[in-house]
């Protein structure tokens, strides 16, 4: 079912497939699986489960003390941008201990959206350099949490070192319409970035 609300519906459309692989990638607890079940107009699949004591002492539990469950494969679900552009989206886990799988989940993805936490900034640093590594265009959405230091987009940039042509914007991974835009802003961020190789 194409999305209602396609006034933000990026223009060049036929800079990219109609059915499009993104990735959802970022520390553990930043959001991911929030963000794709806000966003998908299916039953996403989830393969979280409650954390056991084989974590422990492994994951990184510091400023998400109180999370009880944790992706341990990925998450998926669809959203429609307008209708000629599909989304996919492929959560994936945020511990070390499961980076082995990124590999394959990112195989054929056009883009990414590294999610960032600021309550520990340093958990996404291993998917920015992921994404700057292969090349993949990515942007950087900042998931605003309740009584976390307020930072602005240039403090994030300069944190993590964010080139200056790559979008990084504030989102509520809980909020449809935020993490919407977060989807637009990366295929907008795709297209431009493809458009100097279709006008050679």
């Amino acid at each position: 079912m194409a999305s209602a609300d396609s006034e933000n519906r990026p223009s060049d459309h036929e800079a990219i497939p109609q059915a499009v692989k993104i990735i959802v990638a970022g520390g553990f607890g930043a959001g991911k699986t929030t963000l794709v079940g806000a966003v998908s107009e299916i039953t996403p699949l989830s393969t979280e489960e409650v954390m056991t004591e084989a974590g422990y002492g492994i994951d990184d539990l510091s400023g998400v003390e109180s999370k009880t469950t944790t992706t341990v494969a990925l998450d998926f679900g669809r959203i429609t941008i307008n209708p000629d552009i599909v989304l996919y989206l492929f959560g994936t886990p945020g511990q070390d201990r499961f980076w082995f799988m990124w590999d394959e989940l990112a195989e054929g993805a056009l883009g990414a959206v590294v999610l960032a936490d600021t309550r520990r900034l340093h958990t996404c640093f291993h998917a920015v350099d992921y994404f700057e590594r292969r090349g993949v265009p990515f942007v950087v959405a900042v998931n605003r949490f309740e009584g976390s230091t307020s930072y602005g987009v240039e403090e994030v940039r300069e944190a993590l070192d964010i080139a200056p042509h790559v979008p990084v914007l504030m989102a509520d991974a809980r909020d449809r319409p935020s993490a919407k835009e977060v989807l637009v802003r990366l295929v907008t961020h795709v297209i431009d970035g493809r458009r100097p190789a279709m006008s050679g």
